[in-house]
């Protein structure tokens, strides 16, 4: 048996198979509908139900609220239909562009960059590139059948010459993944993903609008995706380049953004810390990172934002751009990286 969904305003039609969720249903058919995490933590692939009837799997109340859901509210990736639906949702075009596979890759390079953070370069099968948008995710399949998400931090075109990703990977004490990485990985080793994923990535048929690019931590990783593609793209739309983090260590690859913002005319570079050290000898701009592009960027109604990092910065950057700035909703670009504590509320 499978039910039949139509999107609305776009007056798209699926059918989604009894017993799966509308996202997957999408995914595998290639629709374009908003989503980030796709395991009920983040709240990106929020909807309205107009017509029939679904049942929630597991989620965070955070993302979807009791209120919100008696409002017609629903997730898409948690949200398995029990009759024909009717959901209002914002299509992403290109979101369902590029076909998801599954493929071995061998870790290549394994570079401690700072005392948490890791770059893993993995290359893939010689026959294979790997189509995405910069911006897009991937998912490690582990031994368990467990899942582990990561940005590619290298835009498309730099697999032209060597077909490989670049992923950049906070350790999270305890983690069954990062743990690994940190402790026993090594170079050679086989690891399996799953990709691409993702709606966060450069809405490039919006030329003429101001972008701000925020990161947090390695929410950097798929922002520094996103710079490379433009540069390769010649896009000279102006874009100022916010990356917060604690003490001048996390800022890992600090040099590669100056670099970036040095040969890009229209790209300004602006680190932030929230916690600088003594030892940093740190000159420039600190407090929370979204803060500071509030007292630079007051009015924001006439520009883009691509946020990725912590879910804390990402809720909070959403909320006060909008609200303090006059940031149209529907311009606010996110991925929140929501560690496995997260998703379990832990």
């Amino acid at each position: 048996m499978t039910f039949t969904i139509t999107v609305q305003p776009a007056g798209v039609r699926f059918d989604v198979a009894r017993d799966e969720a509308i996202l997957p249903a999408a995914i595998r058919q290639g629709i374009g509908l908003p989503y980030g995490c796709r395991d009920g933590a983040c709240g990106s692939c929020k909807s309205r139900l107009l017509e029939g009837r679904v049942i929630h799997g597991a989620h965070q109340l955070k993302a979807l609220s009791p209120a919100e859901e008696e409002a017609g509210l629903i997730l898409t990736c948690c949200a398995t239909p029990q009759t024909d639906c009717v959901v209002e949702a914002r299509t992403v075009p290109g979101a369902g562009e590029f076909p998801v596979q599954k493929m071995p890759a061998r870790v290549s390079r394994i570079d401690r960059v700072a005392p948490d953070v890791a770059i893993l370069r993995l290359q893939l099968p010689a026959n294979v590139q790997m189509k995405y948008h910069a911006g897009q995710y991937v998912e490690f399949i582990l031994r368990d059948g467990s899942r582990r998400s990561y940005s590619m931090a290298n835009a498309p075109h730099t697999q032209e010459q060597s077909p490989g990703i670049e992923l950049h990977l906070r350790h999270m004490p305890g983690g069954k993944f990062t743990d690994h990485v940190f402790g026993a990985m090594k170079e050679k080793e086989i690891l399996r993903l799953e990709g691409p994923f993702g709606s966060f990535f450069l809405r490039e048929n919006d030329a003429g609008k101001p972008m701000v690019l925020l990161a947090s931590g390695t929410g950097f990783a798929p922002i520094k995706a996103i710079v490379e593609h433009m540069r390769h793209t010649n896009d000279t739309r102006p874009a100022v380049l916010y990356w917060g983090c604690r003490a001048k260590p996390d800022l890992y690859l600090h040099d590669w953004a100056h670099q970036a913002a040095a040969e890009m005319p229209h790209l300004v570079y602006v680190p932030v810390l929230s916690e600088p050290r003594p030892d940093d000898a740190w000159a420039g701009r600190t407090g929370f990172v979204h803060e500071v592009v509030m007292e630079d960027l007051p009015d924001l109604s006439g520009h883009q934002v691509y946020a990725c990092g912590a879910p804390v910065m990402v809720e909070a950057a959403q909320r006060d751009f909008s609200h303090r700035c006059g940031l149209p909703p529907e311009e606010f670009y996110a991925d929140s990286f929501t560690s496995e504590a997260d998703k379990h509320g832990a």
